[in-house]
């Protein structure tokens, strides 16, 4: 299964807070798309950062309240891994697992074409489990 499918169907819209916004604004952003990390791009087309909401509650254990405050660039990841729509679902996992993260941007031509999570990747992965199961349980009956 390759990404682009996953875009798909889900579609590519890549929720995004600029450079600017502070944490506050991209916890409302979050909120209101009940999403679990937004990107920090100034153009729209790639990406400084993403926030999730692991980096909000590290801040906010840091420096406390004052932290909604404080610009995104202060919380955000700067390492974005990101992968391209013809990678495979495998691949997507591994780096998922190798590096931690839960959100990738997909990029074509330098340009962000979507964002996928891990809660796509396991929906994703149920579908393809339970198909398999069909057919596995289709072939052992079609011997009776």
């Amino acid at each position: 299964m390759l990404i682009e499918h996953i875009l798909a169907s889900k579609g590519s819209d890549v929720i995004a807070v600029p450079t600017t916004a502070t944490v506050a604004e991209a916890v409302d952003v979050l909120h209101a798309h009940g999403i679990g990390a937004v990107v920090v791009t100034d153009d729209g087309t790639t990406a400084a950062g993403i926030l999730s909401e692991r980096d909000v509650v590290r801040l906010l254990a840091d420096t406390g309240p004052s932290a909604l405050t404080r610009p995104v660039t202060t919380a955000m990841t700067t390492t974005v891994h990101t992968c391209a729509p013809e990678a495979t679902l495998d691949e997507l996992m591994a780096t998922m697992t190798t590096h931690r993260i839960r959100h990738l941007p997909v990029v074509r031509d330098g340009a962000m074409v979507g964002l996928v999570s891990i809660g796509d990747v396991v929906k994703l992965r149920v579908v393809e489990l339970a198909q398999e199961a069909q057919v596995l349980h289709d072939y052992v009956n079609s011997g009776r």
